[in-house]
């Protein structure tokens, strides 16, 4: 049977789809290698939500012609966000590509690689319990999408261009899937979507994050849920009060994206800085443990001086635990394309790093606090440069985004490694903890 290797690019809602392309064709036969070249067949998902995912989607497509050309019998299939947005100009580009999907056929993905033609589907594809899925993450953990596409109307975010409106999973599919997962031992599950906290609001119904996780919990065996990816306007009381269970990671993502009411306005967005920071206290007074994570743009349209330092103000009194930050892309198509894109690349890079000054100053005091204490830790695996030391992550840190604790161990590492346990902080670094177990 012929090898594949398939590239993942972007976020973690591409993972998953990834995930059940790999499904897909393991059930078909197939075998799976890492590296390319090794390959009979390149599939590589894309990301293109703004303008550095574009390029590095566009390199990657470039090398794997690359790869073709010297070796002319290997398949190429093309799939995802940067296809669905930029088919016809790519297929001009590159016309060694054998096969273009967009982000409606990732289950067709074996028909396309032994039939190549097939009728394209209407509709984003959303996976439910039925589609099968090759998890790439550490046994002890994984990521659950609960919906596709979003209905919001922020006026920089190609995602609606994409990916379409918000059509949510039922409920009972993400509940059938979490049994399985949990069956396989997995401890940890991380709910995202571009907005869980919508989840079923397009099928009529109300709270239906907070009645996701009131199922989920009866599920014993899966110790973490963790909620990804939310709408400070759609943090209900309901769903702040089912947080304080302790099965339920005291963690939130909430991409305030700026604080300047201005700038707020014409991204077409709800929360400006003083209300978010009133958001955060009541937050913060519900679940006094909670981490909070977020994500700023820099450089949007008419973000002079007075509105970038009342950024720089914002993100010193909500203290964040974790934050990222983006420069401003100007995306085709987006309601707020015809603004232009009006602040100097270097004036947004310089802006970016003193945003990111700011939070690893506070990020380092964060740390501090955890100096001396015993924190429940899930121990994921061993670091490959040195198989020796453990790697593992607190409640307050999400996978892949958010800092890790390395740990010194005296057990057997293939006791610890999938399991929670209760590990001694020892000392720490601007972004990361270091410990050992002590259970």
């Amino acid at each position: 049977m012929k090898k594949v290797a398939l590239i993942t690019l972007g976020c973690a809602k591409n993972l998953v789809d990834s995930e059940v392309m790999l499904g897909y064709l393991d059930q078909a036969g197939y075998n799976f290698v890492t590296k390319p070249e090794e390959a009979d067949i390149i599939i590589l998902n894309t990301c293109g939500f703004i303008q550095p995912a574009k390029e590095e989607a566009f390199m990657a497509l470039k090398k794997a012609v690359s790869l073709k050309r010297k070796e002319n019998g290997k398949k190429i299939i093309a799939a995802g966000c940067y296809v669905e947005r930029f088919r016809d100009s790519l297929k001009k580009k590159f016309p060694e590509i054998d096969i273009w999907l967009g982000v409606s056929d990732f289950h067709k993905i074996v028909q396309a690689v032994e039939e190549e033609a097939f009728q394209t589907s209407n509709n984003c594809f959303l996976y439910d319990h039925t589609s099968p899925r090759h998890i790439s993450t550490p046994p002890v953990w994984t990521y659950v999408k609960i919906s596709e596409g979003c209905s919001h109307q922020c006026s920089f975010c190609a995602i609606p261009l994409i990916k379409g409106p918000y059509q949510s999973r039922t409920p009972s599919s993400i509940i059938q899937e979490v049994e399985g997962l949990a069956a396989k031992g997995v401890k940890e599950i991380n709910l995202i979507s571009q907005d869980s906290t919508c989840f079923g609001r397009d099928k009529g119904l109300e709270d239906g994050l907070t009645f996701l996780l009131r199922e989920l919990l009866k599920i014993q065996e899966i110790e973490w849920i963790r909620v990804l990816y939310g709408y400070p306007e759609e943090i209900s009381d309901s769903l702040l009060e089912i947080m304080q269970d302790k099965k339920i990671c005291s963690y939130l993502d909430l991409p305030f994206q700026h604080s300047d009411p201005q700038i707020i306005r014409s991204m077409k967005r709800g929360m400006d800085g003083n209300r978010a920071l009133k958001l955060i206290q009541k937050i913060r007074k519900k679940i006094p443990d909670i981490a909070l994570r977020t994500s700023l743009v820099v450089g949007f349209p008419g973000e002079g001086i007075k509105e970038f330092e009342d950024l720089k103000r914002f993100v010193w009194e909500a203290r964040f635990d974790h934050l990222g930050v983006f420069t401003y892309s100007l995306e085709e198509g987006t309601s707020c394309f015809g603004l232009g894109d009006i602040v100097k690349e270097s004036v947004k890079k310089r802006r970016k790093k003193r945003i990111m000054e700011i939070q690893a100053e506070i990020s380092y005091q964060t740390n501090n606090k955890y100096l001396n204490k015993k924190i429940e830790t899930l121990i994921e695996g061993t670091l490959r440069k040195d198989p020796s030391q453990l790697i593992g992550r607190a409640q307050f840190q999400a996978p892949e985004v958010d800092g890790a604790i390395f740990l010194s161990s005296p057990h057997s590492l293939a006791r610890v490694v999938n399991t929670i346990q209760k590990v001694e902080i020892t000392a720490h670094d601007i972004y990361d903890l270091y410990g050992k177990i002590i259970g």
